[in-house]
């Protein structure tokens, strides 16, 4: 079993750097306009004669409330009758890939995320599924992972019985914060009952896996109602949870300039939020996996870690990464062998696109040969807190201490001030050093240089 992960301020505060989350490498930072339809139908191609399983991740923008947090690809609307044009190109775009992609590739994992996918009526989420399975080749039998996101605000018992039916098995809920005046500050007013209620239709009609997301570091939170937040949420037994830093960015996120950054936290309080939480769910019995997220000891992800098979992709961590990712909806992303590609994020764009009968690939990325060996030193470092350099060597035909000697320095600097165990053979990430292990990855990252770090979060 992994060791239990360590505080310590010291290193917290040297190394809480801006940076990527590495839900992939290279990140969509890097993504451009020379990537388009063609090497889309290319990289669908390549799947098909391969016959890799699938994973499909289908955004649905519309939220009916706006939470000045939100930094996501959203449509703020009271009018339901929104979704029925934009559904309509999603079905197209759902026609227009799969007729490139074998129907012996399985969908072994699928994930409906937002904007508020039960902003869609049960009518139009019976006719996306059926789509779905028209197109694709989804399975029947509950094996596969099938995911949504729940805004307990817009779901109730009849809902959830529908999306069992459809053949969702996990959910995943928004839930920020208890406290009614951090939710008040965030414009997301949800009552304790309202999520008590979801989640007790979900263990009733026997979904699999529940998710609960919080955010630290909200207006008006302090460790102390965080805290009260954390114990209230360990009372539900969700199965995995995600712990998020709020990243205050109001130049790049229109709403979150309706927070009054005055009410924000100081720093040192978040890191004793963080610090509190992590004790408390560590003393609940939850594993931390890494990167914002918890899980119970026999959860999936628990156990992939343990065995050194856990993944890291668009959808976060996965053990389904050996699959081609296919994105669909507005703004969505996919990754298909060595190919990213993302949809336009622009609502008109998408739908003017798909009316014309094109695909809305609008930019993306090839990996390059150094690109595949960055990849997979990223992910087994930020999925299993280690690294075998005799692995790389024989994955990628190089000498590993040759081809990073430039490195060197920098992991002898973390070595030293005990982030990481360096050695011929490899790299193991301490206990002090998994709360930073996105600071280790970025060592790796041969692009960050280039970049505007302000467009990242910080490490903690």
């Amino acid at each position: 079993m992994l060791d239990a992960i360590r505080w310590d301020t010291d290193l917290i505060r040297r190394y809480d750097l801006a940076g990527p989350r590495y839900t992939s490498y290279p990140t969509a930072v890097q993504f451009h306009s020379q990537v388009g339809t063609f090497d889309l139908l290319h990289a669908l191609r390549e799947s098909r004669k391969a016959l890799r399983p699938l994973s499909l991740y289908v955004h649905v923008p519309f939220c009916a409330n706006i939470c000045y947090y939100c930094a996501c690809n959203k449509v703020i609307t009271k009018d339901r009758g929104r979704a029925l044009p934009y559904l309509q190109r999603l079905e197209q775009e759902i026609q227009l890939i799969a007729c490139h992609l074998d129907p012996g590739q399985k969908v072994e994992q699928l994930h409906f995320g937002g904007g508020t996918p039960t902003f869609l009526s049960h009518d139009e989420l019976r006719q996306l599924m059926s789509h779905l399975r028209q197109h694709f080749n989804l399975l029947d039998d509950d094996s596969g992972d099938y995911g949504i996101e729940i805004d307990p605000r817009e779901a109730d018992w009849s809902t959830m019985g529908l999306l069992r039916e459809l053949g969702f098995n996990r959910v995943s809920i928004g839930l920020q914060d208890l406290d009614p005046a951090v939710q008040r500050a965030v414009n997301r007013l949800q009552s304790l009952e309202e999520t008590r209620a979801v989640i007790e239709a979900a263990r009733t009609l026997q979904f699999r896996s529940i998710n609960i997301d919080l955010i630290y570091g909200l207006p008006k939170q302090t460790p102390d109602n965080f805290a009260r937040t954390v114990e209230e949420v360990i009372n539900l037994q969700p199965d995995r949870l995600s712990v998020f830093n709020y990243a205050h960015l109001p130049e790049r996120f229109m709403p979150q300039r309706r927070i009054n950054s005055h009410e924000l936290p100081e720093p040192a309080e978040k890191l004793q939020m963080l610090q509190s939480t992590i004790e408390q769910l560590t003393a609940a019995g939850y594993r931390y996996i890494g990167m914002d997220h918890f899980a119970l000891p026999d959860d999936e992800l628990a156990i992939a870690q343990e065995e050194s098979t856990l993944q890291r992709n668009f959808q976060g961590y996965t053990t389904h990464g050996h699959c081609d990712l296919i994105g669909l909806g507005v703004s969505a992303i996919s990754q298909i062998g060595d190919l990213y590609c993302q949809n336009s994020s622009d609502l008109t764009q998408y739908q003017n696109l798909l009316g014309g009968a094109q695909l809305a690939t609008s930019r993306g990325l090839v990996c390059n040969q150094d690109d595949r060996v960055r990849r997979a030193v990223i992910q087994q470092l930020i999925c299993n807190f280690s690294l075998d350099f005799e692995a790389i060597e024989q994955q990628f035909n190089i000498d590993f201490r040759g081809y990073f000697g430039d490195l060197w320095p920098q992991l002898q600097a973390m070595a030293e001030d005990g982030l990481i165990k360096l050695s011929n053979q490899g790299i193991e990430v301490l206990p002090a050093g998994r709360l930073l292990v996105r600071s280790v990855c970025m060592v790796f990252d041969t692009y960050l240089e280039q970049q505007n770090r302000q467009r990242f979060s910080r490490v903690i």
